[in-house]
C-alpha cells in the first residue's frame, strides 16, 4: 500500500522521492506517533508536502489510496458512492421533535460509538436514529439533525456538527487554482525589499541598548519605520472580455493595495495606447498620456500589467487598430516602449493557460513582454514576483 501511495503522490504531481518515503517508515518504525489514522495523515503530509499550494492535492491522494475515494486531483469534484450518501428526500423537524433528540455524549462517546456502527453496518439507512445515514436523527450520517455529531458527506444542514469526514481543509490553496485576496497577499509577498526611510519616529530598541551600555546613561535611539520600498506600476485592462474576471482582478488590485505603499495604478483598454486613465467614468475626458508616465516613474519601478489579451491582432500590430479610437501609433510600439523603460515587467493572464493557444493576439503580447506572461493563479503569480525580483532596473 505504502508504495502506491508513492506512486499516487506522483501521478498527482507531488514530488516523492524514495528518500521520503524512508523517513516515513522509519518514522513510524519508532512511533513518533501516536496509532492513529489522524496522526498519521499528519505526518506523511509533512514528510511529502514542500509547498502549501499542494496541501489540496495531498489530501485527495491520501483519501484515494487510504480511504478507497477516486479522485482526478481537482478536475472534478470527488466521486462518492451515490447509493449511499445521496439524500433521498429532505426531512424537516418540528422544534417539539428537536428538542426531543438527545446528544450522545461527549467527544470519545461519539468516535467510538462512531467506530462500532462502522464495524457492525453492512448497507445503507435512512430516516433512523442510529445506523450511518441520511436524513435521519442519528448522530452520524448527513441531511438529518442531531445536536451533535459527525457528518459523512453531503452538506451541511444546520451546522451543529463536531467533526466532517472527508473535508478537506486547504481546496483554495491548489497552485492550480484561481486566487482569492489573502493568498495574493501571500504571493505579492514575494516582491519586498525593506528600507528605513522618511522621519525617525520608531523606537530602535536594539540601538537603545547598544547606546545605554557604552554612554552609561539612558541613551534613546529612534529610527525611520521599516516598510516595503518596491515601486510598482499596475496596468489593469478593463471592460469587454474581462467582465468575467471582475472579481478576481478586484482581489489583486486589493491585495496589491495593501501590500506595496508605492503603488501607482492605471486602466486601459485590450492593449496599451497614447493615453491611460484612472477613473473609468471619466476615461474619455481626464487621461493621462502614456508618454507623461514613462517620464515620471523612474526605471526603478516594477511593472505589472493585468489582462486577458484576447482582442484583434491588427489592436496590437496597426495603426487605427485599436476599437475604441484611431490610435495614431500601433500598440505594440507603447508595449514596447514600457518594456524598455522598466527592464522589470510581467503580464498577468486570467485566462487559463490552456487557452492562450487559441488566441493569435496573446501570443503577440507575450512576445513583446520576452515570454513574462503568467497565469493568474497561486503557482503562475509566484513566478511572476520571481521574475520581478530577479530582474535588476
Amino acid at each position: 500500500m505504502f508504495f502506491n501511495f508513492l506512486d499516487e503522490l506522483r501521478a498527482a504531481g507531488i514530488q516523492a522521492s524514495l528518500k521520503e518515503h524512508l523517513v516515513l517508515l522509519e518514522a513510524l518504525d519508532r512511533d513518533v506517533i501516536e496509532q492513529t489514522p489522524e496522526a498519521f495523515y499528519y505526518l506523511a503530509r509533512a514528510t511529502f508536502v514542500k509547498d502549501e499550494g499542494l496541501l489540496d492535492r495531498f489530501d485527495q491522494v491520501f483519501a484515494k489510496v487510504f480511504k478507497g475515494i477516486l479522485t482526478d486531483y481537482g478536475q472534478n469534484p470527488v466521486d462518492i458512492p451515490e447509493d449511499w450518501l445521496r439524500a433521498v428526500a429532505e426531512r424537516f423537524f418540528s422544534e417539539e421533535e428537536m428538542e426531543k433528540i438527545k446528544a450522545l455524549g461527549s467527544w470519545d462517546e461519539i468516535m467510538e460509538t462512531l467506530k462500532q456502527r462502522l464495524e457492525e453496518q453492512k448497507e445503507r439507512h435512512n430516516g433512523g436514529n442510529k445506523w450511518i445515514g441520511a436524513n435521519g436523527t442519528s448522530p452520524f450520517g448527513n441531511s438529518g439533525f442531531n445536536p451533535e455529531g459527525v457528518r459523512i458527506g453531503g452538506k451541511s444542514t444546520h451546522g451543529r456538527a463536531i467533526k466532517v469526514w472527508e473535508q478537506r481543509e486547504f481546496k483554495n490553496l491548489d497552485n492550480q487554482k484561481e486566487l482569492g485576496t489573502r493568498n495574493i497577499k501571500v504571493a505579492l509577498r514575494r516582491l519586498r525589499r525593506f528600507a528605513r526611510e522618511g522621519a525617525a519616529d520608531e523606537l530602535d530598541l536594539e540601538g537603545t541598548i547598544n547606546g545605554t551600555a557604552r554612554q552609561g546613561w539612558l541613551d534613546i535611539r529612534m529610527r525611520p519605520e521599516r516598510h516595503n520600498a518596491v515601486k510598482v506600476l499596475l496596468f489593469l485592462d478593463v471592460g469587454g472580455s474581462m467582465d468575467p474576471f471582475i472579481k478576481l482582478v478586484e482581489e489583486l488590485f486589493s491585495a496589491a493595495t495593501a501590500e506595496f505603499k508605492n503603488l501607482e495604478f492605471f486602466y486601459f483598454h485590450n492593449c496599451l495606447y497614447e493615453g491611460v486613465w484612472k477613473n473609468n467614468a471619466r476615461r474619455r475626458t481626464e487621461r493621462t498620456p502614456t508618454w507623461d508616465i514613462l517620464h515620471k516613474y523612474g526605471h526603478d519601478y516594477k511593472v505589472i500589467f493585468v489582462g486577458d489579451a484576447a482582442m484583434s491582432p491588427y489592436e496590437v500590430s496597426h495603426q487605427g487598430g485599436s476599437v475604441e479610437h484611431f490610435n495614431p501609433e500601433a500598440g505594440a510600439e507603447w508595449l514596447k516602449r514600457v518594456v524598455q523603460t522598466y527592464p522589470a515587467t510581467v503580464w498577468l493572464n486570467p485566462t487559463p493557460e490552456s487557452q492562450w493557444q487559441y488566441s493569435v493576439s496573446t501570443g503577440m503580447i507575450k512576445g513583446l513582454m520576452n515570454g513574462n506572461m503568467f497565469p493568474l493563479t497561486l503557482e503562475g503569480l509566484e513566478k511572476a514576483m520571481r521574475e520581478l525580483t530577479r530582474k535588476k532596473n
